[in-house]
Order: C-alpha cells, then sequence, then structure tokens
C-alpha cells in the first residue's frame, strides 16, 4: 500500500511540470498532504523515526490550508526532488 501511494505522489509531482491548470496544483496539495500524513502514520508505526520526520515536513510543505509561494521554477524542482526520492524508497532501499 505505501509503495503505491508513493508511486502515485511521484506520478503527481512529475505532471506538474507540465503546464496544468490552477486546480490541478491544488488537487496534488491536497493529495500529497493526505498521502504524507498517511506514510508518516505507517512510519511511526513501524517505528521509522527519522521517516517520520521527512514525511511530516514534506506534509507540511505540500499542506494545502496556507500557501508556501516558492515560485514556479523552484516548485518544480521540489516535485523532481520529492519524486525521484519517492521512487528511490520504491525500488533502491527495498528491504
Amino acid at each position: 500500500m505505501q509503495n503505491i501511494i508513493k508511486s502515485i505522489l511521484a506520478i503527481l509531482f512529475f505532471l506538474c511540470l507540465l503546464n496544468m491548470p490552477y486546480g490541478y496544483y491544488e488537487l496534488v496539495r491536497f493529495i500529497a498532504f493526505a498521502g504524507f500524513g498517511f506514510l508518516a502514520y505507517k512510519a511511526n508505526e513501524e517505528d521509522k523515526s527519522e521517516q517520520v520526520f521527512i514525511y511530516i515536513a514534506l506534509a507540511l510543505l505540500f499542506q494545502p490550508f496556507y500557501k508556501i509561494a516558492l515560485g514556479r521554477e523552484i516548485w518544480n524542482v521540489v516535485d523532481v526532488v520529492v519524486g525521484v526520492g519517492l521512487l528511490i524508497t520504491i525500488f533502491i532501499l527495498k528491504k
């Protein structure tokens, strides 16, 4: 389940690089907030405190309630870094 959420989030972040309507970016923020919250919860259940911290920080970064204005270029870099990071946790950091 966690890998599916990570995959969906990565795809959504990579699609943010395209010229999408503003509503799409708002939807991604809601989905990312919920997805990272769930991943933080599951990491806490597995007693992985460093992952809990990372997922909470990402949930706060993408939260939909208070817009963090970084500019389109910086958000594109953030989307790529987070998307690649999620894919790395799926494919490279397997047990």
